[in-house]
């Protein structure tokens, strides 16, 4: 089982680009069942999740060349209603946007249900609630679910959304995208991935407006055409290489960003004193990080709010910064199981439901920590970075789910981090940095 060792200590300094956000491709790469031609994706980031997703396509029957490493086509021409490999399936959370998408385009669907990181319950009543409303008939068991068109077919309907999903604002958009009428989706989830599936979606000749703001309309259209698209920069690995840089008193430039998603994690970096500069007239951000930071508190929130994906990588910075600081955690409320490992490298941190209370220390303290998910992973590598000593990142798997190339970035702007396969080559690392 492969992991990460890291010596810490290092600042990171250089230059740093930024692949395209996991979110917005994972819901992109199904909706391409929508239409009957070739679509190309570029900007694709090359991580484990979307190399799952275009597995499960290449099952069904589509054409899937991969033209670079980050550019994709997509012919899902020859694609039908059979039932998505289930083993695949369940190995990733946004396998469920095939359920909208064979809905939508042969008006009936039977997928496993997914999986991905185990932080928190995320159950799918939200999207069934919108598949109801387009006139679907929908059947949950313990292992699928069942949705298909009642014998009328499909219509335009309003749906209200009883919480904020943004899995399930996507998955009804893609739903509705073919259906006649027109589909209104109240209290929609603002993500900017949100955004950039719809204007995938239109770029292909769909019809979806407000797409950003909590209600989108979604007019439905006869048919799709294929279409050359690229994916934003994802937002999650930006603020995570941000966090990084002010934990290991670093000097970073991220390229292939844009500012205004970066917004609520900068807010809250430079009140805590980092320094952030976004540079005039291009896509650069850059974090330059100091000896000491003032502790504060945080609420994760829906967009534009605190990003719930970066709560753990600031978790562990303000662990690390002067007095107390609590972090509300709203979206996922027992998303803190990583806190444990944290401890483990000397963090003081009480989790009270979904409230960590946090009392700063001077440093970690290298130690062999586990993964539990993807976000926390991300985090533990950062505590290993800014620590004294070595530390040993173990079930990366989680980790390359959502992260291109994570460690040959890093190493390129000075981190003593490695990927080894085993446990000898681990030892075989330790002597050698020891």
């Amino acid at each position: 089982m492969p992991r990460y060792k890291i010596e810490g200590g290092q600042p990171l300094e250089g230059t740093i680009t930024i692949s395209g956000a996991k979110n917005a491709a994972v819901a992109i790469i199904p909706a391409t069942l929508l239409v009957q031609g070739c679509c190309r994706i570029e900007n694709v980031p090359d991580i484990s999740d979307v190399h799952i997703l275009l597995d499960i396509l290449k099952q069904m029957g589509a054409s899937v060349c991969q033209r670079s490493h980050d550019t994709v086509e997509i012919d899902c021409t020859n694609v039908g209603d059979m039932e998505p490999d289930p083993t695949l399936v369940r190995s990733i959370r946004a396998s469920y946007y095939l359920i909208g998408a064979q809905l939508g385009r042969v008006g009936r669907s039977r997928v496993a249900l997914p999986g991905g990181c185990n932080f928190a319950p995320r159950p799918i009543d939200q999207h069934v609630k919108g598949f109801l409303a387009l006139g679907a008939e929908v059947e949950e068991t313990d292992a699928y679910v069942d949705a298909r068109a009642r014998e009328e077919g499909l219509q335009g309907g309003r749906v209200n959304l009883d919480v904020v999903s943004v899995g399930a604002t996507i998955n009804i958009i893609i739903a509705s995208v073919l259906v006649p009428g027109q589909t209104v989706i109240e209290n929609a989830a603002k993500e900017p991935h949100i955004v950039d599936l719809a204007n995938f979606l239109n770029s292909m000749g769909a019809d979806i407006m407000g797409a950003g703001t909590d209600v989108i309309k979604v007019k439905g259209v006869s048919q799709l055409h294929g279409t050359e698209y690229s994916v934003i920069p994802d937002q999650i690995e930006a603020g995570t290489f941000m966090v990084a840089a002010a934990a290991t008193c670093g000097d970073i430039t991220l390229k292939n960003v844009i500012p205004k998603h970066l917004e609520p994690i900068t807010a809250k970096l430079r009140k805590i004193g980092v320094y952030v500069e976004i540079e005039d007239d291009t896509d650069n951000v850059r974090v330059v990080g100091r000896p000491h930071y003032e502790g504060t508190d945080i609420k994760t929130s829906p967009h534009p709010g605190f990003p719930t994906d970066m709560q753990p990588q600031m978790t562990t910075l303000l662990a690390m910064s002067n007095g107390t600081s609590m972090v509300t955690e709203s979206i996922f409320d027992t998303r803190f199981k990583y806190v444990d490992e944290l401890t483990r490298m000397g963090a003081d941190i009480k989790v009270e439901s979904n409230i960590a209370i946090i009392s700063g220390v001077k440093r970690y303290t290298g130690a062999r920590v586990n993964a539990p998910d993807l976000r926390a992973g991300a985090a533990l590598v950062i505590a290993g970075l800014a620590a004294e000593g070595i530390t040993v990142v173990d079930d990366i798997y989680y980790i390359q789910r959502g992260y291109e190339a994570l460690e040959e970035k890093l190493t390129k702007i000075g981190a003593k981090i490695a990927r080894v396969e085993d446990e000898k080559e681990l030892q075989k690392f330790i002597l050698k940095v020891s």
